[in-house]
């Protein structure tokens, strides 16, 4: 509810805005939307709806883009804390097998999730005016990335954003460690580095070793949308247990030029799409192919309803003998297939995984040293979400 009625708010003034992430589009006149956001910052505010995490989520992507740095702060924290850990029940996880994958089960943050949280938050420190505060925050996202939680696993996208951050806090230092971490990184099967990644990282290494060279005026922000996560059934030849995982539509292509980079976001699809991966969840994995017969079997109920209706009505039909019984035949056979048709339905939801996810995130972040972001050679012009570091941050609404 929240977000259909700001959407249909900020339409008014952008009527050429297909989607929420695009919110923060340069093209809308700031003087005419302030005071509009000023309003929706309470109304924000008022209606988080705790009971689904994910909306908490996409509440966290919306409020960051419409500035409502305050609220923010606030409800980042607290979700920081409340969805991090895994809390194992033992009944939960051996009554989960015979439902869909996560109906029983809380949904719990992915490692890119937890630091990308902490780079909303320190930059909304840092639009604030909190440097310090945007400090810490910033290595907490360092032990995010790298703490040995239920989900784990660093991520070049939070690391290129905490890199920037920290030369804009002015901390070259930091900066430097999470650089050097790209430069020289070696892939894993949850991680997997670029070429020409490493090579701009390495560029920046270098020019941070000098020192005598200037401070690039970064500029940073998320463009287009995390795109939807698709699956298919395959039994045989699958990596992730039975699973074909992939995004819909395809992400674009990563791009580095001499004054910045386009990096997609595919690094956090891929935590998705390996989280069943024996390797990586091992529970989720097993519990996966103990799912298997049980949704077969729940296929088998409605198609075997169906084919007795089919053949018992057309028996009895014809033991009633009459002029009725070839219609009583036609609708006994319309009803059965009707329910063997629902059969492969209830396999696959039974089967299903769970692809749940923070869906308010960019698809693309773009990272540039150009005044004018229309000038980037990598920027993709799609819609702008998520503006994390510009040259004149502009005052944050607090109410």
């Amino acid at each position: 509810m929240i977000l259909s009625t700001l959407t249909g708010r900020v339409m008014y003034v952008c009527k050429w805005v297909a989607v929420v992430p695009s919110l923060s589009l340069l093209g809308c006149q700031v003087t005419e939307v302030q005071p509009t956001l000023k309003n929706e910052c309470g109304i924000l505010r008022s209606n988080v709806d705790w009971s689904s995490r994910i909306k908490v989520l996409n509440f966290l992507s919306l409020a960051f883009s419409q500035k409502c740095d305050a609220g923010v702060i606030e409800y980042t924290e607290q979700a920081q804390s409340d969805f991090r850990d895994k809390a194992f029940s033992f009944s939960r996880e051996m009554a989960g097998v015979f439902l869909s994958d996560g109906v029983l089960t809380e949904y719990v943050l992915e490692s890119y999730e937890r630091a990308y949280l902490s780079v909303l938050l320190a930059a909304s420190y840092r639009r604030t005016g909190h440097v310090e505060d945007a400090k810490v925050e910033l290595r907490r996202l360092d032990h995010e990335l790298f703490a040995p939680l239920y989900n784990f696993g660093e991520d070049p996208v939070n690391l290129v954003l905490s890199a920037v951050l920290w030369e804009v806090l002015g901390e070259p230092g930091d900066a430097r460690t999470d650089w050097f971490r790209l430069a020289e990184h070696t892939s894993s099967f949850l991680l997997h580095v670029s070429p020409a990644l490493q090579a701009f990282a390495h560029e920046q290494v270098i020019r941070l070793d000098e020192g005598g060279r200037p401070t690039p005026q970064w500029q940073v922000y998320g463009v287009g949308r995390f795109p939807e996560v698709d699956w298919d059934f395959k039994l045989f030849g699958a990596p992730n247990g039975y699973f074909v995982i992939h995004p819909n539509p395809p992400f674009q292509e990563s791009c580095v030029s001499e004054t910045g980079l386009r990096l997609s976001t595919e690094s956090w699809f891929a935590k998705i799409k390996h989280r069943h991966d024996h390797a990586y969840h091992p529970l989720l994995n097993i519990q996966s192919w103990i799912r298997l017969p049980i949704g077969v079997v729940y296929g088998l109920v409605p198609f075997s309803l169906g084919a007795g209706m089919a053949v018992g009505g057309c028996a009895g039909a014809a033991s009633l003998g009459g002029r009725g019984s070839g219609d009583l035949c036609l609708l006994s056979n319309l009803g059965g297939t009707q329910l063997m048709q629902i059969a492969p339905t209830v396999f696959q939801n039974t089967v299903r995984p769970d692809l749940r996810h923070w869906e308010l995130l960019p698809e693309a972040i773009v990272v540039t040293q150009e005044s004018d972001v229309e000038s980037e050679p990598c920027d993709s012009h799609q819609a702008r979400l998520h503006l994390l570091v510009t040259r004149s941050p502009a005052p944050p609404f607090s109410h």
